[in-house]
């Protein structure tokens, strides 16, 4: 493959990766209208200086100092302790000079888990979990952190925070609608002993918000469908990208020992829809072998 075929490649694969952005769009945008409707009772804003606040403070997930000192505790990451940092630092100072990066332009962060994971965020921002810094050793820890800047490198993470800040009033009003469904029913239930009319106006409102909910939740779930769908061809991309890193071993020989451990298997709690958009370790490795051999493909 030549470098000008390389290029369309990495191309294709930046746009492909805003495509459930772009699905998810129209039911953020509801979403924000239904906040907005009491708000608007208070503060008289616009729909649209709603709308325009809440992509503002999406664009902050990119911002550095951001992402280091709000987005790092919103997802549970920290420092790499003294122990940690003599393993994650020389493994990354040797992967950014592959790339002619310098290394302090991502900030490499360590999720507390008993998980071997990994993930990047934001426009800076990579985690790797504690097991994992510990349970890898130097080469595999480097295969990893190379696919990981390799999302970076290809604006994957770029598509995929924005994607889930979009989810997040969707989200929220799912489970708000959830709930007000849950007490409906109960309402219904209890008064409607004593009025089969408050019976009926409670199931009747909690048909509505079920309905309502409904909405949001089938675009979420969309979108999800759609999200594993592009990470599955991202996760490949990245593969591809740390292959032509050089680094191709090092992350063969880590999904191995996924393999070899189990490890990994289960997702960490909320990043459950990041986990699932990854392809199976034994496929990865699979491809990452076709391609140390068959460089060109």
């Amino acid at each position: 493959m030549n470098r000008q075929d390389g290029a369309r490649r990495v191309e294709r694969a930046a746009i492909w990766a805003f495509v459930p952005v772009v699905a998810m769009a129209p039911f953020s945008i509801l979403a924000v209208a239904v906040i907005w409707l009491p708000v608007r009772l208070v503060t008289g804003w616009s729909l649209w200086w709603a709308l325009a606040g809440f992509l503002a403070a999406g664009l902050l997930l990119f911002v550095r100092p951001f992402q280091v000192s709000v987005l790092t505790p919103i997802l549970g990451a920290r420092r790499p302790t003294a122990e940690e940092a003599g393993r994650i630092t020389p493994v990354w100072a040797e992967i950014a000079q592959a790339n002619a990066l310098p290394a302090g332009r991502y900030v490499v962060r360590v999720l507390p888990s008993e998980e071997l994971n990994a993930f990047a965020c934001g426009g800076h921002l990579v985690v790797v979990t504690s097991f994992a810094a510990h349970e890898l050793s130097p080469r595999q820890l480097r295969g990893v952190l190379a696919h990981e800047l390799s999302h970076h490198l290809g604006m994957h993470t770029a598509a995929i925070t924005f994607g889930h800040w979009l989810s997040a009033p969707v989200v929220l009003l799912a489970r708000v609608g959830f709930y007000l469904e849950n007490v409906a029913h109960a309402a219904a239930t209890t008064f409607g002993r004593r009025s089969p009319a408050i019976r009926v106006i409670g199931e009747f409102l909690a048909g509505a918000i079920r309905a309502l909910s409904w909405i949001f939740t089938a675009g979420l779930r969309a979108s999800d469908a759609l999200g594993n769908v592009v990470g599955h061809s991202l996760e490949f991309e990245a593969d591809r990208r740390a292959v032509r890193m050089g680094f191709g071993p090092e992350l063969a020989s880590a999904l191995r020992h996924v393999l070899a451990t189990g490890a990994g298997g289960r997702a960490i709690g909320w990043r459950a829809r990041l986990a699932a958009s990854h392809p199976a370790a034994r496929t990865r490795v699979a491809r990452i072998e076709a391609l140390q051999r068959h460089p060109a493909r």
